[in-house]
């Protein structure tokens, strides 16, 4: 019977673990998105690194926000990471508490706590990259 409590007892720990799978899949896609777009923003400052030294005088305010985009994509990337790793201790508190038959809720609240504030942190720095994107977009326009 021991066996059988010991399954159940597995079989539960994996049911809690699915939710935090699941955010864990959307944070990756959050990630994948992120250096997405400080790719792009590399390519294009590099393109502008290898235009004249007149050309870039031009170009150098474009240069500038590219720079501060990056610096924000950086952050939110490093938030977002931090955020999945959190999550992924989440997962393994929860198989070593069951494993060695202690009671880590108080433990898995402040992680995913903590998780849950780097990924606000780190969609805050996104939202700000794009706000600084669609404003570059409005002072070329003009």
């Amino acid at each position: 019977m021991q066996t059988a409590a010991n399954v159940a007892s597995v079989a539960y720990v994996i049911q809690l673990a699915v939710a935090p799978v699941f955010l864990l899949t959307g944070v990756g896609a959050i990630l994948a998105v992120l250096t997405n777009r400080l790719a792009r923003v590399v390519d294009r400052f590099r393109v502008l690194s290898d235009l004249s030294s007149q050309e870039q005088s031009v170009c150098k305010q474009e240069m500038t926000t590219l720079s501060h985009r990056a610096r924000w994509v950086h952050w939110a990337v490093s938030l977002c990471t931090v955020s999945a790793l959190l999550i992924c201790i989440v997962v393994a508190a929860l198989f070593v508490g069951s494993e060695i038959s202690m009671d880590p809720s108080r433990a898995i609240s402040l992680l995913f706590i903590s998780a849950m504030l780097a990924l606000i942190l780190g969609l805050l720095c996104f939202l700000r990259e794009i706000f600084l994107a669609t404003g570059s977009i409005e002072t070329r326009t003009k």
